[in-house]
């Protein structure tokens, strides 16, 4: 059974302005494997969101054979995708996210609601993931209601309840400060362990690196560890 939950192989990313071609991602070869923290560094401009869109199978690549949890994204058409983000691929931002006319308990059970989640398996899994990230007795609760650690212990637990087998990290503490961040990796690295998915970080914090399994440095499209 193969240890890896992404393959790139010789992946291009191109766009277009006019007849001028930007190559966002250039020959990337790498692989992540499962139950791991990978962490992806670069400056803005590098290609890091191009590259997070690829894994995040929101897009495509130009050229190159990308496989995930098994699957060969790049041969999928856009309701394919739709479906397959829906059911492998969980999402923690910077800036939460959160829909902001629903509760604590709303915002956990919509990603379950998305792939038709029955309603009893629902109410079992968003009440069990409340528990886990420690958010009882906020569940009526909105996101404005809420401080930013609160904020994205829903935004993990979002990310969680459909047990993904990939969980992406878009600086999710950039807007914490120091003891909350703390407090937010500690749980994500402990919800990572309980639910055995696959966080891949990107981040510009150099203090939280170490707890990285993996360090991929971005730079011009190239990819270098």
């Amino acid at each position: 059974m193969k240890n890896e939950i992404i393959s790139f192989k010789n992946i291009h990313k191109s766009y277009y302005l006019g007849e001028h071609e930007i190559k966002a991602l250039k020959n990337l070869n790498f692989s992540v494997k499962k139950e791991s923290f990978t962490f992806i560094v670069g400056k803005s401009g590098s290609g890091k969101s191009t590259l997070l869109n690829l894994i995040g199978a929101i897009d495509t690549p130009t050229y190159g054979e990308l496989e995930i949890n098994g699957i060969k994204v790049n041969e999928l058409n856009d309701n394919d995708l739709s479906d397959f983000r829906a059911k492998h691929i969980g999402h923690i931002f910077q800036n939460f996210n959160l829909m902001p006319v629903l509760n604590v308990y709303e915002n956990i059970e919509y990603p379950l609601l998305m792939i038709n989640e029955p309603k009893e398996e629902r109410q079992k899994k968003v009440k069990a993931m409340i528990e886990a990230v420690g958010l009882q007795g906020l569940e009526k609760h909105t996101p404005s209601e809420l401080s930013g650690g609160q904020r994205q212990r829903v935004a993990i637990a979002r990310a969680l309840v459909k047990q993904p087998s990939l969980v992406l990290a878009d600086e999710p503490t950039a807007n914490l400060d120091s003891s909350t961040s703390n407090e937010i990796l500690a749980l994500m690295a402990e919800m990572q362990k309980r639910y055995k998915t696959t966080f891949i970080f990107v981040t510009h914090d150099t203090e939280i690196m170490y707890m990285a399994d993996k360090i991929f440095i971005l730079s011009d499209g190239e990819l270098s560890t």
